[in-house]
């Protein structure tokens, strides 16, 4: 069945920015005594919100973060950012089919507001995207849990069960299953765990441009 609406996820779906934060991310943990590389911080932490990421440092740590480390780990992603973000390679043209096809898009993120309007802004994306963007800021639980992508459904006025996420995490897929969603996962990045996004209930992709003939395929 053609969706009634897609959902993209935004860091490593839209925009090419996992990487770049997560390295950002693991050398603020580093300094507080948490150390990791970016790669293992994506893998650990891809998809959650910071406010989750937190939790589990801070039982790791046996001790609190510094009250100000998200202002300080917010400010250093935006800095990063001025540097420039790319489009993932091929979702401009994915957002035309959809468009020329009639079949509305929205953002489900775990980002805040602010990350997505400095990212998608430097990408290139915005414009296209201002009025539909939902963050997991507005939502009482962030992903593995489904209230962004339950919110994002019914702020567009769509039934759960005719949407499709875009997603490239295991926590967004686990989302998107508990909201009775059908789930593509994006998995151009190393890091993607393929086994556990399979099993999670996603259908995976590699190239952005063999999506438009999932969604409109329903495979």
């Amino acid at each position: 069945m053609t969706p009634h609406l897609v959902i993209f996820d935004c860091d490593g779906v839209l925009v090419d920015t996992e990487r770049l934060t997560n390295r950002t991310m693991a050398a603020l943990l580093t300094e507080y005594g948490c150390p990791m590389t970016g790669p293992e911080c994506q893998k650990r932490f891809m998809g959650r919100t910071l406010e989750a990421v937190q939790e589990t440092v801070e039982q790791e740590l046996g001790r609190k973060l510094p009250s100000d480390w998200l202002v300080q780990l917010r400010a250093r992603d935006l800095e990063s950012f001025k540097s420039g973000v790319s489009q993932v390679p091929g979702v401009a043209k994915v957002m035309d089919m959809l468009d020329q096809r009639g079949i509305p898009y929205c953002v489900g993120s775990s980002g805040k507001y602010e990350k997505m309007h400095s990212t998608l802004g430097s990408a290139g994306l915005l414009e296209r995207l201002k009025d539909k963007l939902y963050s997991s800021q507005d939502c009482a639980k962030g992903k593995p849990a489904p209230d962004i992508f339950l919110l994002a459904a019914r702020s567009m006025g769509h039934t759960p069960e005719t949407c499709v996420v875009v997603e490239d995490s295991l926590p967004g897929v686990m989302a998107a299953k508990a909201a009775g969603m059908r789930v593509y996962a994006y998995v151009d990045d190393p890091v993607c765990d393929r086994d556990a996004l399979r099993e999670a209930g996603a259908i995976l992709f590699e190239r952005m441009s063999d999506l438009p003939g999932l969604l409109v395929s329903g495979a």
